[in-house]
């Protein structure tokens, strides 16, 4: 195949529409050149939404974009626009809610029929070249939309207007605003106590997708109100998805999601999001249980993180991993045969391998049934039992056989790794970062954590104008960029990862940057009128649905814009005590309360931030920079707690002081600060309560 470039896609920033260039498929990018083309021609616009790690988009690549006849079917009766979803996820929203609001159902690639002017009037999402599995063959969509554009046109259009309709109504909750209160999280967390699959873990059946916020809502959920089948229903979910395939058990991380309800079969690609929020729904675990376990999972996540999606130069995190390393494969790169494990493992290290990870000659993958997906079947008490041998001799040959085995895939072709640098995922993958390298003691973690986030304000981040880009660094591309405008995800996730980044460091630079971008996200996403953020700022040449206002409530599956900004201005209203604060996220939250039950798991993230919004907040100060001083910090840090700050200050940081507002209000006048002795205390607003100078004193005095 030639990779000449065939299209106007061979200089593209994102490498998903790079991938394209050699299609022949005349692509425009999206931007106005396109709907000039369109109307010019008067043309209905062909738009594909896709990503680099998506594997039905490769097929529908290779199948109907790099088909010669399909490509001059396309060039003739369409203006061809390609759209990478993680670069532009304001396109890729609204026409999601087009094909749902058309089809019911939306995903990847998605495949939309628009007016010149940008209208949504056909659409689904993966179509075959010929009828199959029940969808209508490409070919034939392509000739009947292309008549209907000609010869029903009216129809057409009057479509077009119905569909925007839909969606403008969909997107608005104009009138469905109320009081928020703690019942809102008592109905999200039954929703998905009802769901739960005692079985299995997780909710619902298949395909099975984390979840993380309803997980961490759980977690939270139990540490405030002692509900054990909460807590209890989190951990048995982590450690089942742990367990299967959908965790890679050799190299690490989860895949995105399981096509089965019981995590063995994974869609093999991996989304730095997802695992950022798997690594805190692990350290969470570990601090509401105290199960070692979760503490490896932690580990075992950033060890994969480290290797493949992080620039250990720079700081920085790459955003994806491809499921396949060709157009012809489905994950054989994660995948075994027998023969294969065979080749690489001695004896006793195969038998120990073939019965912990359910290695057979007949496996899981329907398009090649000998391979296997590696998921744990039997324990390592039970296989000593099966084999008679010793649990050391187990345990030492399962771990000999791991490594060979995973020295072995090394050597295969490796999918493609994506290290384009979105904003908003960095600054989750930093928050996790900071989290885990505080309550699990790795100082690595966190100095890359912080190190990540000093390139974002460097890069991405303008503090003059108060711009915020989408994108640090594009993959495999040198030389300057213009990337897109930053989103509320960026504003929201960057603005939290300075505060995490500066209870981790009691630099009160961090605080400052937190307080920046939050103004300027206030400015540029705020609706002062109606309540509640918008995803995007308006714009004067907003084309096609972009013109369609949206106010992001739902985890899908990133944390809800909305509900994240409620959460940073909660924080940030307990460490100023500034009203604007606490107005705007009320304000959020109220906009969504009418509906927020509704939505079951997929509104985790606003029971979060509903529960920020009803507990009162907590500072855990430790001053000192002594042993003990360290053992009350790691007190601190062990408990699970909703709304609670925990920072360590050196004498001179507190006498100085470099604190935010409520804090410079009461520590600098403790008496006990003239004891030159380490000490904790537990401020709330703007009252303290007696100094502690143990671990076991601060635990209780958490408690109350």
């Amino acid at each position: 195949m030639s990779t000449a470039p065939l299209n106007r896609l061979g200089q593209a920033s994102s490498a998903y529409l790079r991938s394209a260039s050699h299609q022949p498929i005349r692509w425009f990018e999206w931007g106005e050149a396109a709907f000039t083309a369109a109307r010019e021609q008067n043309k209905p616009i062909l738009l594909d939404v896709g990503a680099v790690w998506c594997h039905w988009c490769h097929v529908m690549d290779r199948e109907s974009y790099e088909n010669p006849e399909l490509a001059e079917i396309v060039n003739q009766l369409f203006v061809p626009v390609k759209v990478d979803r993680d670069e532009r996820p304001d396109v890729d929203s609204r026409y999601q809610a087009a094909v749902q609001a058309i089809s019911g159902q939306g995903g990847w690639p998605l495949t939309v029929f628009l007016t010149p002017d940008g209208k949504p009037f056909f659409g689904g999402t993966y179509f075959p070249p010929e009828e199959h599995w029940g969808r209508p063959g490409f070919k034939r969509v392509l000739l009947s939309i292309g008549q209907a554009y000609r010869d029903r046109h009216g129809e057409v259009v009057e479509s077009a207007d119905a569909v925007m309709a839909a969606m403008a109504h969909a997107e608005s909750f104009a009138g469905r605003s109320a009081s928020f209160s703690p019942r809102i999280v008592e109905e999200i967390t039954d929703a998905a106590l009802k769901m739960f699959d005692a079985q299995n873990g997780g909710f619902g059946s298949a395909p099975k997708f984390p979840h993380p916020a309803m997980v961490d809502l759980l977690l939270y959920t139990s540490a405030l109100t002692g509900n054990q089948r909460a807590r209890e229903c989190a951990a048995f979910t982590l450690k089942k998805m742990a367990a299967g395939g959908v965790y890679d058990q050799l190299g690490g991380g989860f895949h995105r999601y399981s096509v089965d309800e019981r995590w063995v079969v994974p869609h093999f690609e991996k989304m730095s999001y997802d695992n950022s929020e798997l690594l805190k729904n692990s350290v969470h675990a570990f601090q509401a249980t105290a199960d070692p376990a979760f503490r490896d999972l932690a580990c075992d996540i950033m060890r994969w993180i480290d290797s493949w999606l992080s620039d250990r130069e720079h700081g920085g995190f790459y955003s994806s991993q491809d499921a396949d390393y060709s157009l012809h494969d489905d994950g054989d790169y994660f995948t075994w045969t027998l023969d294969e494990a065979r080749a690489v493992l001695n004896p006793d290290e195969l038998r120990v391998a073939s019965l912990y990870y359910d290695i057979g000659e007949v496996g899981e993958m329907h398009h090649d049934p000998a391979r296997n997906v590696l998921y744990i079947r039997a324990e390592v008490p039970e296989i000593t039992v099966r084999l008679g041998m010793a649990p050391g001799q187990v345990q030492a040959l399962l771990d000999s056989a791991k490594q060979r085995m995973y020295a072995a895939r090394l050597k295969r072709p490796t999918p493609y790794v994506d290290k384009t640098m979105y904003v908003n995922w960095n600054a989750l993958c930093i928050s996790a970062y900071l989290q885990a390298g505080r309550v699990l003691q790795l100082e690595a973690a966190k100095r890359f954590g912080l190190r990540s986030l000093d390139r974002i304000l460097a890069q991405a981040w303008r503090a003059q104008s108060g711009e915020l880009d989408h994108v640090i660094a594009y993959s495999e591309i040198e030389g300057p960029r213009t990337p897109p405008a930053g989103m509320l995800d960026d504003y929201a996730f960057t603005a939290i990862a300075c505060l995490d980044a500066w209870e981790a460091t009691a630099d009160i630079s961090y605080f400052n940057f937190a307080r920046a971008i939050s103004g300027r996200m206030l400015q540029r996403f705020f609706d002062a009128a109606g309540g509640a953020f918008f995803d995007a700022e308006p714009s004067n040449s907003s084309l096609g649905a972009l013109v369609t206002r949206r106010k992001p409530f739902q985890d899908s599956p990133t944390p809800s814009g909305n509900s994240a900004a409620a959460i940073l201005l909660l924080r940030l209203h307990a460490l100023t005590n500034e009203a604007r604060y606490r107005e705007a996220a009320e304000s959020t939250l109220e906009a969504f309360a009418g509906v927020a039950g509704q939505f079951g798991i997929f509104a985790a993230t606003y029971g979060l931030a509903v529960q920020v919004a009803t507990c009162p907040h907590e500072s855990v100060c430790v001053i000192g920079n002594d042993e003990l001083a360290r053992r009350l910090y790691a007190a601190a840090l062990a408990p699970l707690a909703i709304n609670r700050s925990v920072l360590c200050f050196s004498p001179s940081q507190v006498v100085t002081p470099m604190l935010p507002p409520v804090l410079a209000e009461t520590l600098p006048l403790l008496p006990a600060l003239k004891s030159n002795r380490s000490f904790a205390v537990v401020c709330s607003g703007s009252t303290c309560r007696p100094p502690v100078s143990t671990p076991e004193e601060l635990l209780s005095a958490g408690k109350h």
